[in-house]
């Protein structure tokens, strides 16, 4: 399988909102697809990439005169390397209503901070993931094991190119490390930040103590916390929000910490084929971490804010994700098991009469193949989940 184009879903979105935007910016992991997307969505763009250090040299030097080359539809890829060219398009597209934007970028804090400032009102910003499951198609997703879904993760490159999965991650993650985390922190020691970041995979789905996590890696709080933050602000994870309610309960206030991409998590851990994995302790962690990043990829596909959460309260009541709809709750209890269980409602049952009549809607979601669906209750398969 070599060089197939999967369609993005997100395509959709770009599509509609570059009708009512002059400059649409997709935001997103690197290597998560976006430059190949935009280019098939628009082929008669212009395109620049502001990797060329020669090319960012050039228009840093002339901006206004190096835009005026290009015709009135643009791609400008990479551009969180010159936020000062947000300024520029500002005025570009406030004096030519009919230009016509594309910007990309895969350092988030860089390229927003920048965008809130400058073009507030001008741009619609949206982001890209990688692949989710709905987006590998039915037939890949149900001709390959639980493990390789895990291992694989969701770069395109792996499963459009049949890049091997661990060339690919070694490579990401030395490119990551040597170039992204030097631009953003100035690391004195390498070696620390690369132990934080391998513990970092072995805390998937756990409350985040930056204190606890200073004291495994050699370190500060501050630093750990300085860390975490340059980990969000490249897309290499991102943490999943308690519930918070006037619910007459104590809950936990710590966020759970979570990967964008399962192949890149399961490969800090030194997880290199599936037989390895189907015994590891962090299998269950893995799968949850994939069934959450589907919820996360299927709202971000839609334009739309995740509003995703989890519950925990101090008795240790859990469940895994909320999906607050208005005023309604949607949970779902999430479980590596193939055989379904009674007890796996659990943690819903408590939860329904906390929150009565606004959970609207309960599911389980295993690896099992007995499924169940009723209006308002279901038992999925993890392929078979839909965030509504």
């Amino acid at each position: 399988m070599t060089n197939t184009l999967i369609y993005r879903t997100l395509a959709d979105e770009i599509k509609n909102l570059a009708q009512h935007f002059p400059v649409i910016t997709i935001t997103g992991p690197r290597q998560s697809g976006k430059t190949t997307l935009c280019r098939n969505l628009f082929p008669d763009y212009a395109y620049i990439n502001l990797e060329d250090i020669s090319l960012r040299e050039q228009i840093q030097y002339d901006t206004k005169g190096f835009l005026s080359q290009y015709p009135d539809k643009v791609i400008i890829d990479e551009a969180h390397h010159y936020p000062d060219l947000f300024s520029y398009i500002q005025v570009l597209v406030d004096n030519h209503p009919d230009r016509r934007i594309i910007l990309t970028g895969s350092s988030n804090f860089s390229l927003l901070e920048k965008i809130t400032q400058s073009l507030a009102g001008r741009t619609a910003v949206l982001t890209l993931l990688p692949l989710s499951l709905q987006e590998l198609g039915r037939e890949r997703l149900w001709s390959h094991t639980t493990e390789t879904l895990i291992l694989n993760g969701g770069y395109p490159a792996i499963w459009s190119k049949g890049i091997p999965r661990d060339a690919m991650f070694r490579n990401y993650y030395t490119t990551y490390v040597e170039r992204d985390v030097r631009q953003i922190i100035n690391i004195k020691d390498i070696n620390l930040f690369q132990t934080f970041i391998r513990l970092c995979a072995g805390r998937i789905g756990t409350e985040l103590n930056a204190s606890a996590l200073a004291g495994e890696v050699g370190t500060s709080s501050n630093t750990v916390s300085s860390w975490l933050s340059t980990l969000a602000a490249s897309y290499i994870t991102y943490t999943l929000p308690p519930y918070y309610a006037n619910i007459g309960k104590r809950l936990v206030k710590s966020n759970k910490l979570y990967f964008y991409d399962t192949g890149l998590a399961a490969w800090l851990l030194g997880i290199e084929d599936e037989k390895q994995l189907s015994t590891h302790p962090s299998k269950g962690a893995l799968l949850e971490n994939m069934v959450i990043n589907e919820a996360v990829k299927s709202r971000l596909n839609r334009g739309k804010t995740p509003n995703l959460f989890f519950y925990r309260d101090k008795s240790q009541k859990e469940v895994d994700l909320l999906h607050t709809v208005a005023n309604d709750i949607h949970a779902f209890e999430i479980k590596a098991a193939k055989s379904f269980h009674k007890d796996f409602f659990k943690g819903l049952s408590y939860i329904q009469g906390i929150f009565g009549e606004r959970l609207t809607r309960t599911a389980v979601i295993f690896d099992g193949e007995d499924e169940l669906h009723t209006e308002h209750n279901g038992i999925y398969n993890f392929r078979n989940f839909r965030l509504e």
